[in-house]
């Protein structure tokens, strides 16, 4: 379990992190979201005694990271998969590794198999591609069998099959009872991943709840009604927003699916279709931090 009490992080005049209360409980996958700059680094540095809180605690099962005896023993970390010797081969990255934390060395081929780099064991780091590299990484933060591990952008680089295969070593580690912690962009795939979600902006907690909860609060959800005479219907909805998405077709946002089926039936509009259109994780996380986004683009760019 990690838990962190008003974590705070300052750099000058600068807060990175804002009084941070939060739980990650084991067994689950805990998503880490927000926009660049929001702090997410910075939290699982603190969390790894890379960087000093200003204020506040960041405790793994209760001890700070600096306690621990063997700390690969108890959290293994994927925060920058190039942070490595170049020329080392991906077996003495390993085998280093091992050897600082008292690890029996047959770890280390038993990490290189379930990442599948088995095969290019003995070949330097510095030769891999960045979805190798990014195996490699898994591979040490594995290493020790830890009970807890903290994941920064971990299919970054990786093929359609090496994404699929990341998902479910999370799933089978969380299944296990572990605490595992990832930090992503890509949307789609947390949506896909991730049991809870926490979203952090400009430092500051913004959601912290599972993911079909916060799917389930954004305004983009809506209901999509086709009829003959569904325009018998928006002077009836004031307060609704109504797009007309077919010539006899409106998506409705802001109005229970029940109360359009009574709508419908006490006004005598036929319905062809009546079905709920969930919003996506995206759109939801674009509506949680639209106000936390510090290195936007306008203009140009923004055109579709």
């Amino acid at each position: 379990m990690i838990e962190l009490r008003e974590l705070t992080k300052r750099y000058g005049d600068k807060t990175a992190v804002h009084d941070l209360t939060l739980t990650v409980e084991p067994g689950k996958i805990t998503g880490f979201l927000g926009p660049n700059g929001a702090g997410k680094s910075t939290t699982m540095r603190m969390i790894l005694g890379l960087d000093r809180p200003t204020s506040g605690t960041a405790l793994i099962d209760g001890r700070p990271y600096a306690a621990f005896p063997h700390p690969l023993r108890e959290v293994g970390a994927l925060l920058d998969a190039k942070a490595l010797h170049p020329g080392r081969s991906a077996r003495a990255h390993l085998v280093a590794l091992a050897r600082s934390n008292g690890i029996p060395t047959a770890r280390v081929d038993e990490a290189l198999e379930t990442v599948g780099l088995a095969a290019v064991a003995r070949r330097r780091a510095g030769t891999f591609s960045l979805g190798m590299g990014q195996r490699l990484g898994i591979a040490g933060a594995l290493l020790g069998d830890p009970r807890v591990l903290l994941f920064d952008e971990p299919v970054n680089g990786l093929d359609p099959d090496g994404v699929l295969w990341v998902r479910r070593l999370m799933r089978t580690l969380a299944a296990e009872g572990r605490t595992v912690f990832v930090s992503s962009h890509l949307m789609s795939e947390m949506e896909l991943t991730a049991d809870r979600l926490v979203v952090i902006g400009k430092g500051r907690l913004i959601a912290d709840a599972p993911v079909a909860e916060v799917i389930a609060r954004s305004s983009r959800n809506a209901v999509r009604l086709r009829s003959p005479r569904a325009d018998l219907l928006p002077p009836h909805l004031p307060d609704a927003d109504i797009r007309r998405t077919g010539p006899d077709t409106l998506t409705i946002s802001g109005v229970p699916i029940e109360r359009l089926g009574m709508l419908c039936h006490e006004l005598g509009v036929p319905v062809l279709e009546l079905s709920p259109q969930a919003a996506s994780l995206e759109e939801a996380y674009m509506e949680l931090t639209g106000g936390s986004v510090e290195y936007g683009v306008r203009g140009k760019a923004d055109a579709r």
